[in-house]
């Protein structure tokens, strides 16, 4: 159960308590006044009584005036401070925070006086299992991630030669630093002590990322880098900095709080809220605090119990869970994408919704001539990308549909719900190592708990509500008994099967292979969505010299509910089968054979079948947690997979108008012509 201070409510039917603000920022920030909102409070003006409330920020130039009016009211103050894990970027870049800090007793950077937090930190138990685990397993999503306060950092840029002792600047005017007492001179002073403690060592002083975004002045000057002292103000992850770092000094940085999930113990300056719970060296004790706290238990207190977070996509106070998966998603997506892109090989349908996808931070540039596309790229500072059965060389990065796509067909021009990068190969080509082959192999040696129960959630969701790729209505006409096996039909010149599947390419053989290997079985011949449309090439003359019955039209999920076993080439309905438990049969060699968890007929490549197996759980996690990019099609925001799961299973998704269908048609009566012409 969470613990929260008193008079924190919920959005579940309590009377909201008038909250009287007195500043325009409150009238500014519509995020801020729904969180507030969704936390019990409605954000007033005018008059306040003696048993209503004053809300202020932190410790801000004009918290003063709330402070006076609840002086001469007798209206309790609170103070209201941005997150832990707030954004991408600084609020004041103009990005709306995840999370806020609502506290009724204090403020939880300044160390004078006592606050909500300290108060949690000091008398909560803490020692709940089922919490602490959920505190290790969100630090290492923190840490594997790269999130921080500000998490638009970046993983490619060359990091300083490990080994230095880390001081963290921080900007003038901080409220936390005018809380510690600090200025200039205190920032100079632990530069001195971090010298005198570490003779010879090199220090690095880290800047502020708003010093580095030119909103605000740090501390250090550059003159105070000479000799054995860099200053950096690069945008690595904090977390790459730390890794680096033999000692940290801080004054009260909430990078010396990541600091301490990092493993370290550092020398504190200042009087911020991780400092005297044994985790740190203080320069300045607070006598008030007097418990030694692990990790798990700050990082407990602190994040999970304290925040009120706040998750844009369902609009609602939520879990620290959910604010993870939606920043990792945003800052993948902003990783990926803040060099911009040069895309290739993209059809006209297809690049608007590129651009909503690759293009929120620097617009796609679309051109289909490599030379110039190559220009552009050195010239601009730009990435390349290709559709990935268009990508014709080795540095492109390949795009292609996800897993949990649409509901509908991409033949009928219905945008994806996610799509995939791929800088070293593409999925459904096993003739070299694509990165989700890396990732269903890391995942294989190293998934932790977390990890397990997150992809078995899921997986549990998507079951629950019978997603597959395309998510087609149909009814399912009475099935004979028996053993009954599918064989779901593939488009034939399709990319999967000609690099795939070199021994099986057609419909009617995989069939013929089936009945062969199974002459008592129930044989379920459904034809693939895109040929019973008329969109694309692989219809079977005569199937029923191998099915016992012909499933026209009928959707997948439900289908997989009532076989036993399916054959493929390499259907992603394998895949499919695989997450309901299904027995699955491959002639070629999709992503996810080879690795023990189907019988392999076809050809696989050898790398595959060496080293640790992955089981189920880590096949998901790979392939629909680690490996695709979703994007929310109500908000238009990146997100992450339950998001999508949640959209698919309540319809709220895009569907095809009429020109969709119409050119969907002509683009199918093309391409069957275009096949026909090359048999």
């Amino acid at each position: 159960m969470r613990t929260r201070p008193e008079g924190q409510g919920n959005a579940g039917g309590e009377i909201p308590r008038r909250l009287f603000v007195f500043t325009a920022g409150f009238l500014r920030q519509k995020r801020l006044r729904r969180i507030l909102s969704l936390s019990g409070f409605r954000v007033s003006f005018g008059r306040p009584g003696p048993d209503d409330l004053i809300g202020v920020w932190g410790q801000s130039p004009y918290a003063h005036r709330g402070e006076a009016v609840a002086a001469r009211s007798g209206a309790a103050l609170v103070r209201i401070e941005d997150s832990f894990l707030r954004s991408l970027h600084p609020g004041r870049d103009g990005e709306p925070p995840l999370g806020l800090l609502i506290d009724q007793t204090g403020v939880h950077f300044d160390g004078r006086s006592p606050s909500d937090l300290e108060s949690l930190l000091a008398t909560a138990p803490l020692d709940d299992t089922a919490l602490l685990n959920r505190a290790r397993g969100a630090m290492a999503r923190m840490q594997a991630a790269h999130l921080s306060k500000y998490s638009a950092t970046r993983l490619d840029l060359d990091l300083p030669e490990p080994g230095y002792v880390l001081v963290i600047d921080q900007t003038e005017g901080d409220a936390s630093v005018t809380a510690s007492g600090a200025d200039r001179n205190r920032f100079l002073e632990m530069l001195f002590v971090a010298r005198e403690e570490n003779p010879g060592a090199r220090i690095l002083i880290k800047t502020h990322p708003e010093t580095t975004a030119g909103h605000r002045p740090g501390h250090f000057r550059d003159t105070d880098g000479s000799g054995d002292v860099a200053l950096y103000d690069g945008a690595a992850s904090p977390w790459q900095i730390l890794e680096g770092a033999t000692k940290v000094y801080t004054v009260s940085s909430q990078m010396g709080f990541e600091a301490i999930l990092a493993g370290h113990k550092p020398r504190v300056f200042g009087l911020p809220f991780y400092a005297g719970w044994g985790l740190t060296e203080d320069e300045t004790v607070i006598a008030r605090r007097q418990r030694n706290l692990t990790r798990a238990q700050l990082f407990a207190g602190a994040m999970i119990l304290y925040p009120r977070w706040y998750d844009p996509f369902r609009d609602r106070v939520c879990e620290i869970e959910e604010v993870l998966g939606t920043l990792e998603a945003q800052a993948q997506a902003w990783r990926d994408d803040q060099a911009g892109w040069v895309a290739s090989g993209m059809r006209l349908w297809k690049r608007d919704h590129l651009q909503k996808f690759f293009g929120k931070h620097r617009k796609i540039r679309f051109e289909n001539d490599v030379d110039k596309a190559q220009t552009i790229a050195q010239e601009d500072g730009r990435r390349r990308m290709a559709w990935a059965g268009k990508a014709t060389e080795e540095t492109t990065v390949r795009v292609e549909d996800g897993f949990l796509r649409s509901r509908g067909l991409g033949a009928e021009l219905i945008p994806p719900l996610s799509l995939v990068l791929d800088p070293q190969g593409i999925y459904y080509d096993p003739a070299r190592a694509s990165r989700l082959e890396d990732l269903i192999r890391a995942r294989a040696v190293d998934i932790r708990p977390d990890q397990i129960e997150r992809a078995r959630r899921l997986l549990s969701s998507i079951n629950a509500a019978g997603l597959s790729k395309y998510n087609l209505s149909g009814d399912l006409p009475t099935l004979p008994g028996g053993k009954r096996i599918l064989v779901p039909g593939q488009v034939e010149d399709d990319a999967s099967i000609l690099k795939g599947s070199p021994e099986t390419q057609s419909n009617a053989a995989l069939l013929a292979r089936c009945r062969a290997e199974n002459p008592d079985a129930v044989i379920l011949w459904k034809p693939h969505p895109d040929v019973e449309a008329g969109l694309r090439a692989g219809a079977v003359e005569d199937p029923e010299r191998w099915a016992d019955l012909t499933l026209s039209n009928a959707p997948i999920a439900p289908l997989l509910e009532q076989v036993d076993a399916i054959w493929t080439m390499t259907s992603l309905s394998g895949f499919e089968a695989l997450l309901r438990g299904v027995s699955v049969t491959v002639l070629g060699a999709p992503f996810y054979a080879g690795w023990g968890l189907t019988q392999d007929l076809g050809p696989v490549p050898a790398r595959r079948l060496a080293g640790p197996r992955p089981d189920l759980l880590a096949l998901v996690h790979a392939t629909l947690i680690d490996y695709p990019r979703y994007r929310d099609p109500i908000t238009g925001l990146p997100c992450p997979p339950e998001v999508i799961v949640e959209r698919l299973a309540e319809g709220a998704v895009p569907t095809p108008g009429p020109f969709n269908r119409t050119l969907s048609k002509l683009q199918g009566l093309l391409a069957s012509r275009a096949h026909l012409w090359r048999r």
